[in-house]
């Protein structure tokens, strides 16, 4: 009896262990039949060392060295319009002169009695001499002299200011006085704005206080001018900080010979600070920025040691990448491995990466989202990310 039981269960184990290897043999030739995963077309461009010097960039608006809204003292009817829309003018130039013929008139009546006044006071001095009047007729009369003289200036400030002048020098803005025209104190008459040379207000965060410094060289850009730079120096740092937003205002004066820039313009402004650094830079699109940390695709040949692998381990390398990996130049397999880089300063379509990359290697800079370890790929470069320092608008 226990010589049968032994029997069946040696069979039973028999049978249970063929099931099994045919099992096997089954998954094995599924997995040799599934289809190859497809190469993936990417972009790549190689990691290369530059010389960058550090920089501030800050958004800015242009302001005038002087600007004002001209306006009139006193309300009036215009009687002459001595300028046009656009006109650049010199301080003290007639603008505007409005009706002042009652006010001149009362100025000749003042002026008359201000000389009247002064007859009495010398008629009466020659009196004195021979004690026909007092002293104290005297003094009234010299008084009187001075409050009529007093009255004449006061009249003849009044008739000036009928006459608008400019008060610096610089370029007009659009009008729409016209002789005729009633205006009363206060209403804008024109804009004036000195634009040679200009200023350029920004602000940074105050962290940034200790690169800055009076006379440091700045260079704006705007979009109006695209690839044009405006070189110039900052004059003044507000001494003092905004607490809403941690910013210090910055002035900076350009030079603006060709009248160009125009008060209220958007700036950018960038300032060159410390010595200049060796980095290595790759376009932005080729990092991958996630909560977890910023990486980049390296391409490599199938077989090869990824970065940060012992050569050893290169030997033995992984069978979707060996038996899938496409032909590249040469007849060479290329797959691609994700490693973390660590992601420093920006300028333009570049950025400069402090931590997880070597010159010389090769990274993809577009089609990432495809892309996982091992992923076999064929590079085509007919079309390639931006990847300038200093890039300008591009029309269509």
């Amino acid at each position: 009896m226990t010589k049968r039981m032994i029997i069946m269960i040696g069979c039973v184990l028999l049978l249970i262990a063929v099931l099994a290897f045919g099992k096997f043999l089954q998954i094995r030739q599924l997995i040799a039949s599934a289809p190859k995963p497809s190469a993936q077309t990417v972009t790549v461009i190689e990691v290369k060392s530059q010389q960058w010097r550090p920089q501030l960039a800050a958004v800015g608006t242009l302001t005038p060295v002087r600007g004002a809204d001209l306006s009139t003292e006193v309300a009036g009817l215009v009687r002459s319009v001595h300028f046009k829309s656009g006109q650049d003018i010199q301080a003290g130039a007639l603008l505007v002169q409005l009706n002042a013929d009652s006010d001149i008139a009362q100025l000749h009546a003042l002026e008359a009695a201000a000389a009247q006044a002064a007859i009495v006071l010398k008629r009466d001095q020659a009196q004195l001499a021979v004690q026909a009047v007092s002293q104290a007729q005297i003094d009234a009369d010299l008084n009187d002299l001075k409050a009529k003289r007093a009255q004449v200036a006061q009249q003849a400030a009044t008739v000036d200011k009928k006459a608008i002048r400019a008060p610096f020098a610089g370029r007009l803005g659009i009008t729409t006085l016209n002789p005729g025209q009633y205006v009363n104190a206060g209403d804008k008459l024109v804009t004036l704005q000195t634009l040679d040379p200009i200023y350029v207000d920004f602000s940074l965060p105050q962290q940034q206080l200790a690169g800055l410094a009076v006379g440091q060289v700045v260079n704006v850009s705007v979009d109006t001018f695209p690839g044009q730079t405006y070189s110039g120096k900052i004059n003044a740092i507000n001494p003092k900080v905004d607490p809403a937003t941690r910013n210090v205002q910055v002035e900076a004066t350009l030079a603006n010979p060709k009248r160009e820039l125009l008060a209220g313009m958007f700036a950018n402004v960038k300032i060159d600070v410390g010595d200049t650094q060796q980095w290595l830079t790759v376009p932005q699109t080729a990092i991958t920025y996630n909560p977890y940390g910023s990486t980049a695709f390296i391409v490599s040949k199938a077989g090869a040691a990824r970065p940060g692998q012992p050569a050893s381990a290169a030997s033995a390398p992984s069978a979707a990448g060996a038996a899938s990996a496409p032909a590249g130049a040469g007849g060479d397999q290329l797959v691609v491995h994700q490693v973390f880089v660590e992601a420093g300063p920006t300028r333009g379509d570049q950025v400069a990466i402090t931590k997880g990359l070597e010159a010389g290697q090769r990274i993809v800079t577009s089609g990432q989202i495809k892309l996982k370890n091992d992923t076999p790929v064929v590079i085509d470069n007919s079309v390639q990310p931006a990847n300038s320092p200093n890039p300008t608008p591009q029309e269509k």
